[in-house]
């Protein structure tokens, strides 16, 4: 019988605290240590919860070089929990090269259901949701115009994140490759205190973020191309 632990994906809130579930809390609490995006973040939600387990570093910038010696503690006997700074792991987030290489050593891995950014806001945006595509973040710099192209013909909804910083660019280039009049729900601070939800064309909700500061995470979702 194998002495191997096991690898928990947990999903963190996305904003209201209230919304971790009881399964995740316990398992925060019974593993032998938890992997965090940001440990300063992580340490937030730990404290707020009274779990005084133990945070190690794990994020893009390290993961390729970690992966080995984790699933080695893993294989040791170590049940270790994977969280992101908020949402469940591997979605736009540290997770995917840490799962992958347990599954090829033949470790268990979970994924408990949770909190993630992405389906709330296509559920509130009132645009088809039967099929839909999830692109996650643009590149930032190098690529960013060849994706939108390949997307131009994109019959289904489709959903990305995006920083408050960059958003204004982004639904500048979605106008020009999209059209303005291309239906749209941008979500900001979903689950937050200062949660907006916009709905309107692109050329709408351009008009309407220039004319404020933008703050928080951002999901947007917009309609799919269709025919004339």
């Amino acid at each position: 019988m194998s002495n191997s632990g096991k690898l928990y994906l947990v999903p963190t809130p996305i904003g209201n605290l209230e919304d971790i579930t009881f399964r995740a809390l316990r398992i925060l609490k019974e593993v032998d240590f938890i992997l965090a995006e940001d440990t300063r973040v992580s340490s937030k939600l730990l404290n707020h919860f009274e779990i005084g387990n133990r945070l190690v570093s794990h994020h893009k910038f390290n993961e390729h070089k970690t992966v080995d010696s984790i699933s080695e503690k893993i294989k040791s006997g170590n049940n270790v929990a994977l969280i992101s700074d908020a949402g469940t792991p591997g979605i736009s987030d540290p997770g995917f090269l840490l799962v992958r290489k347990c599954i090829e050593d033949g470790i268990e891995v979970e994924c408990l259901p949770g909190a993630t950014a992405l389906i709330p806001a296509l559920a509130v945006s009132g645009l088809p949701s039967d099929k839909f595509t999830f692109e996650g973040f643009l590149p930032q710099k190098k690529g960013r115009q060849k994706m939108l192209t390949s997307l131009n013909d994109e019959k289904r909804t489709m959903v990305f994140y995006e920083s408050p910083y960059r958003l204004i660019k982004t639904l500048e280039q979605m106008t020009e490759h999209f059209g303005e009049n291309r239906s749209c729900c941008i979500c900001r601070e979903l689950s937050k205190m200062h949660e907006e939800i916009f709905r309107g064309t692109l050329k709408e909700a351009l008009n309407h973020f220039n004319q404020k500061a933008i703050k928080g995470e951002i999901v947007l979702i917009i309609q799919g191309y269709t025919e004339k």
